[in-house]
């Protein structure tokens, strides 16, 4: 069975525990967008794991991993990541972890350039992660990036980034920073693409041999609904589709291949970065905070914290197709007297069922609100549905009305067994 795994909020869901819980009956796991602004967090016994551009299936033996041509790929940031993980006793391969050789590159200049367009943005920045993810898409559309097919040939290579300079060195210029050189700017990756080489490839026929044999196929989605391209809260949002669409445009596997798609949400909502947060509460943002909760896995930002927002997962379980709901974090709600879930927006006088297109009236929404009591007792103990009490049941039976999804896994804690499925 194929499973898209795709976060149905700002990111930040929990992907990567349920990618990981999945990946046990996996054979491969594939990151079809994206770049290394994306942290997917797991915990393994007593091992914690942070993964921002490797799938979080390399933490299984003998599972095959494939960064897709949807990835942009800081070739830098990589290795990085390779060697931390192998310091922590991850064994990494040309055989278990596979990348496009049609990946966009991050290059160093992506990086200042994301800083420059931030300041040029003034009181609009979007409060990017400055990893230079924006500019190196942007090349992309403008078909003037760098695949990694690119910077296998030394000499095309040099002769790319010497033209792309010319411009982006008028840029940041223009904005008081230090232009790049071409020389400078191979020297910086050298070492790091002489490490990548072997994994490089044409992945696209490695995945269709594993779909027509079979094999089953975990696509692991990074960011989240409302910050896709299309249909996120633009423009507080990323430069790819995060939606599920994306996996297939990112992996080269067609529609036909997908089985299921698993949309993962909180039991309450978080975001990173500017942007709309209806349901955002000081109050709650401070409780988590204080049980040392919801800070970033690639920024260690604290998050923007709010009550569940059902208008977002009533758009997102629809633009995704979602099958089955993965719920995470139900155990951050155990210690609350009441809980509040939003079913509309009012804006205006009007309620509405879903996300305005509308960027200014965003400004206006305010969120209608159901009130639910808690549960007040311990859930990270739980291990299957009658386990847990019957306000988190109704809790989340009342999810899923509001999502049109069925939930089918609920996550009271961060550890692997501590997933209970439906």
């Amino acid at each position: 069975m194929n499973t898209i795994v795709n976060g149905l909020q700002w990111g930040d869901e929990g992907k990567g525990k349920i990618v990981d819980y999945l990946t046990e009956d996996a054979d491969v796991v594939v990151r079809g967008q994206g770049g290394n602004n994306a942290g997917h967090t797991v915990i393994v016994g007593t091992s914690k794991y942070i993964l921002h551009l490797v799938p979080s299936g390399i933490l299984w033996e003998r599972k095959q991993n494939v960064i897709g041509n949807g990835v942009v790929l800081d070739p830098i940031g990589l290795v990085r990541e390779i060697e931390t993980l192998e310091d922590q006793g991850v064994t990494i391969t040309p055989e278990n972890l596979l990348i496009s050789d049609r990946a966009h590159v991050v290059l160093p200049y992506h990086c200042d350039l994301d800083a420059a367009q931030e300041q040029a943005r003034g009181k609009f920045s979007i409060g990017t992660t400055r990893r230079g993810i924006g500019p190196a898409y942007s090349d992309k559309a403008t078909r003037n990036g760098l695949r990694m097919a690119d910077l296998l040939n030394p000499e095309l290579a040099r002769d790319l980034i010497s033209v792309r300079l010319e411009d982006a060195n008028f840029t940041l210029k223009r904005h008081g920073m230090t232009s790049h050189e071409t020389a400078e700017v191979l020297g910086s990756i050298e070492s790091a693409l002489d490490r990548l080489r072997p994994h490089v490839t044409n992945t696209i026929p490695t995945l269709h041999k594993a779909w027509k044999g079979g094999k089953s196929i975990v696509f692991e989605g990074a960011q989240g609904t409302f910050l896709d391209i299309d249909f996120g809260t633009y423009p507080f949002v990323t430069s790819s589709n995060t939606t599920s669409g994306g996996a297939c445009t990112g992996s080269g596997l067609p529609p036909i291949a997908i089985d299921r798609v698993i949309g993962v949400c909180k039991a309450y909502t978080t975001r990173v970065g500017e942007g709309a947060h209806i349901t955002e509460s000081q109050e709650f943002s401070d409780y988590l905070h204080g049980m040392g909760r919801e800070f970033g896995a690639t920024t260690g930002r604290k998050r923007r914290c709010g009550w569940l927002d059902c208008v977002l997962l009533r758009f997102a379980s629809m633009v995704n197709g979602v099958t089955d709901l993965a719920v995470t974090n139900l155990d951050g709600l155990d210690q609350r007297d009441d809980i509040k879930i939003c079913t509309a927006y009012e804006i205006d006088g009007v309620q509405h069922s879903f996300p305005p297109a509308q960027r200014d009236a965003w400004n206006h929404a305010v969120p209608v609100y159901e009130t639910h009591p808690g549960w007040k007792s311990d859930t990270s103990g739980c291990r299957s549905w009658d386990d847990l009490p019957p306000e988190a049941q109704a809790y989340l039976t009342r999810l899923s009305e509001l999502a049109d999804a069925p939930v089918k896994y609920v996550g009271i804690g961060p550890d692997r067994e501590q997933t209970i499925l439906l």
